[in-house]
């Protein structure tokens, strides 16, 4: 795993990338890859400056923003090395689609976290074909 399953060491993580790329310090490539993610999201900064502990619940309404730029760096991963095979030309469509990579992640990332989602509920890895095939329909 990436992170490991320390949720406070990955939002720490999250804090002392962000507070790199603020500073202009050198960076690890994961650390560049964090903060620009980060960039890209001024909704989620303060949150992420402050390394906060806050549970972020689908009942309060509120999007975790961790879980959200965690997606957007999987599915990165994901083009990056094409796995599943195929993703790297399906971005390509929907970044055209969209108008631009970051539009299209968003839209993939819907995908990516209920094919997730199922994995989860099923207690079994997730079904690439099946992601795949979702996002095809898109």
């Amino acid at each position: 795993m990436l992170f490991g399953n320390d949720r406070d060491e990955l939002r720490r993580m999250y804090a002392q990338a962000w507070r790199l790329h603020q500073a202009g310090q050198p960076m690890s490539a994961l650390e560049a890859q964090i903060a620009a993610v980060v960039a890209e999201h001024p909704e989620y900064q303060a949150a992420v400056g402050n390394a906060d502990n806050k549970n972020y619940t689908p009942e309060e309404g509120e999007t975790n923003p961790y879980l959200h730029m965690g997606l957007h760096l999987a599915i990165r991963e994901q083009v990056s090395t094409n796995r599943p095979y195929g993703i790297t030309d399906i971005h390509q469509t929907l970044s055209h689609k969209h108008g631009d990579p970051h539009a299209a992640e968003h839209v993939m990332l819907e995908c990516l976290a209920e094919s997730l989602w199922d994995a989860q509920q099923s207690n079994q890895m997730p079904d690439e074909m099946a992601y795949l095939e979702k996002l095809k329909r898109i």
